[in-house]
């Protein structure tokens, strides 16, 4: 099983043009050009959006609480000065309507409000007051607290009078979009930001609503469908769902060979259980075989620990090449507990080659690296995976990094997608820098974004070896003949839902054995 690595080419994937996928994740500005086409086409107006929005706001806080249906209570909704602002005025009238004592508060002058938000500001003020911001931090505990100041598109810091408002925790607030403060492309605090227990987007979530601190501050995500196309949104970065089973089952006549072979380096002795742990999971994740290639002083140890696994002598950078003189080794590890020296003389014959295996880059074949990274990137081709955690990303690309951990002082502010995709772009690979916000970047500008978060968070996951067992996963899922950005994507899904069914008390060796109950969980 050979795979076709020439540099830029990628694996097809059916569904990525035509029609919009339910896990595209839109940018501001993609949002923001999605809606003004559909308003120039005359399929909707800005009004109707705003309504839209509105009733989404109100039905998503219902169904997250449903005492609050039962009863009119007391709301406060802050209105910004935008369009955000203009979708509170359509719940505070909603809830109105509905019996509510509502006070609305808005930051500026309401003559000053775009035509739509100035519009519905209007006919809220038939039903109830508009009050100043400022009015707000003295006002009574409400039942509900609607931040609708803010919207995807801030530009700026909050601060002072605003800091000191969104940074009190009001009991049920729900966020229109996102909570202010928060920047929506990034998921980083702009100054300060509101904590929600619930926010509603609509159409789509937007990245910052799972990088960085956005989950922390988003409480529960509910997006709101507001009547837009669902067409493809050129650019669009993925949430990685579950995998199609197709992809990972077996055919009954399968012979081992057609699910590739896979090759994972080993250190020398007392430093091989990184590499059998991300063995195991290449193993268990469907490769039709996998080997250890191990120095002459661990070849004792390795092969009292191992059944399935098979064992091959790999000295250095020779004997590497001899190994891989049998074209059915598709598939290429290094790096877990392999040693800087060692995976400094191994990286460039697993790179090279007249044909080049698809190869995944971990721990020290990364950090071997770390005086010279250009070094590295000249060995790569594109099918290879790079799989930095954040200490290893800022040693390869030191710049990229520090704009990344630079203060957050305008939106839309470098985000962990923006720093993943200049790296893949520079390594001439896919880079996926791990993380509870793990970013999957190829060269071609395609990114995904896999979250350990809300209903998925997995914290027990932060545990030593598991990162070993993600490169194997990857490792084998390239054996399979997945191209790169797929093997990376369906591995970390099911690496966090290994971590997810085992439960609290996890530890490394877990994941490749919880492994078969999740795949039967998927229909494989």
């Amino acid at each position: 099983m050979q795979n076709d690595l020439k540099k830029g080419e990628y694996e097809s994937r059916p569904g990525w043009e035509g029609r919009r996928r339910m896990t595209d994740l839109l940018t501001a500005a993609q949002m923001r050009t999605h809606e003004t086409a559909a308003i120039d086409s005359g399929a909707v107006t800005g009004l109707e959006l705003m309504e839209r929005a509105g009733r989404g706001v109100v039905e998503a806080a219902f169904a997250h609480w449903p005492d609050l249906a039962q009863t009119p209570l007391r709301a406060s909704v802050l209105c910004g000065p935008g369009n955000n602002g203009g979708d509170g005025f359509v719940v505070a009238r909603l809830l109105a309507e509905r019996g509510w004592e509502v006070t609305a508060y808005l930051l500026g002058d309401p003559d000053r409000l775009p035509p739509d938000a100035a519009a519905n500001q209007r006919r809220w003020s038939a039903l109830g007051p508009t009050r100043p911001l400022t009015e707000a931090e003295e006002a009574g505990e409400a039942a509900l607290v609607v931040d609708a100041l803010f919207g995807t598109g801030l530009a700026r810091p909050l601060e002072g009078g605003l800091a000191r408002l969104v940074s009190r925790r009001p009991p049920r607030c729900v966020a229109v979009d996102i909570p202010s403060g928060l920047c929506a492309d990034s998921g980083r605090v702009l100054g300060a930001a509101m904590r929600a227990d619930l926010t509603v987007s609509f159409h789509s979530a937007k990245p910052g609503h799972y990088l960085a601190d956005g989950p922390d501050h988003c409480g529960t995500l509910a997006v709101a469908d507001i009547g837009l196309s669902q067409d493809a949104v050129p650019g669009a970065v993925t949430l990685c769902g579950p995998p199609a089973s197709a992809r990972l089952a077996k055919g009954a006549g399968a012979h081992k060979y057609g699910h590739g072979h896979a090759l994972v380096l080993t250190g020398g002795a007392g430093r091989t259980g990184a590499a059998r742990l991300a063995a195991r999971g290449a193993l268990r994740v469907g490769a039709g075989l996998v080997t250890l290639g191990v120095p002459g002083s661990a070849q004792m140890e390795v092969a009292a620990q191992i059944t399935a696994l098979m064992l091959t002598r790999v000295e250095d950078g020779a004997g590497l090449a001899e190994v891989l003189a049998d074209p059915r080794l598709n598939a290429l590890c290094l790096g877990p507990g392999l040693g800087t020296d060692r995976a400094r003389a191994l990286v460039p014959v697993a790179c090279g080659g007249a044909e080049p295996r698809p190869a995944v880059l971990d721990a020290d074949a990364l950090t071997a690296f770390a005086d010279d990274p250009q070094a590295l990137f000249d060995m790569l081709h594109a099918g290879c995976v790079l799989t930095p955690h954040g200490g290893e990303f800022a040693r390869l690309f030191p710049d990229i990094a520090e704009r990344l951990a630079a203060p957050a002082t305008a939106g839309p502010a470098c985000s962990r997608l923006d720093a993943a995709r200049a790296a893949a772009v520079r390594a001439g690979s896919v880079v996926l820098l791990k993380g509870p916000d793990t970013v999957i970047a190829g060269p071609d500008g395609r990114a995904a974004i896999h979250a350990a978060a809300y209903e998925r968070a997995a914290p027990w996951l932060a545990t030593a070896g598991a990162g070993d067992v993600l490169a194997g996963l990857i490792t084998g899922l390239m054996a399979r003949g997945l191209g790169p950005v797929e093997a990376a994507e369906t591995a970390v899904w099911l690496h966090l839902d290994c971590a997810r069914a085992f439960g609290p008390g996890l530890i490394a060796e877990d994941l490749p054995e919880t492994l078969p109950r999740v795949l039967r969980a998927l229909g494989v």
